[in-house]
């Protein structure tokens, strides 16, 4: 009797929380953000595409860059990146972890200042609060984009964490909401995933 009462409660929770999702706008909110990002990120691969093909060869550039730069300074420029609104496309690292001699080491390493570097921006989104010029603009120009994350919270670090958008920007976001640090390191641990997913893809195309 216990597992079917179980099984009955299971269905109704998840029913609300679409209901909810629904009600709120969120799924239309992760449609039109993926529908804004998806044409940049195909112009990027192909743009990628071809500038190895015809332009440089990505793998000689992976390769000069082991040669030419130190691995510790390689790794505190990849973290002040990840930290500072992820300026640097961290697949551009990710590669370069496959030309060492320890290429699951370095991307082991990479992923988890990626993840350090999220919960940086996190405690830098809480502190700009303390900005009286940046506290007026969030509440009066980004009030809605703010009013979304504290309704979504935790699926919107998700998103961050996995899709191909910087992940120090939803930290950030998520500091100046004060969204709870807890849901920040719980959601966050999925940008480990995330570079699982792109190292297997990415080493398979650099030799």
């Amino acid at each position: 009797m216990s597992k079917k009462k179980k099984k009955k409660n299971v269905k109704p929770h998840y029913e609300r929380l679409h209901n909810y999702y629904h009600r709120t706008g969120f799924y239309m909110f992760i449609w039109e953000s993926l529908k804004k990002a998806f044409l940049p990120i195909v112009f990027a691969v192909i743009g990628l595409i071809l500038f190895n093909k015809y332009v440089y060869n990505i793998n000689d550039g992976l390769h000069k860059m082991t040669e030419t730069f130190s691995r510790a300074g390689i790794l505190i420029s990849f973290f002040i990146s990840e930290t500072i609104l992820g300026l640097v496309p961290p697949e551009i690292f990710i590669a370069w972890s496959k030309k060492t001699s320890e290429p699951l080491v370095n991307l082991s390493i990479l992923a988890t200042l990626s993840y350090l570097g999220g919960i940086t921006a996190y405690f830098i989104g809480r502190a700009s609060l303390k900005i009286n010029a940046i506290r007026e603009y969030l509440e009066v120009k980004m009030a809605k984009n703010l009013k979304n994350t504290s309704k979504w919270g935790g699926i919107l670090i998700l998103v961050g964490a996995l899709l191909p958008l910087p992940f120090a920007i939803s930290c950030m976001t998520a500091g100046m909401i004060k969204y709870p640090l807890k849901g920040v390191l719980t959601f966050g641990l999925f940008r480990f995933l995330r570079f699982a997913i792109y190292a297997w893809a990415i080493f398979s195309m650099v030799n």
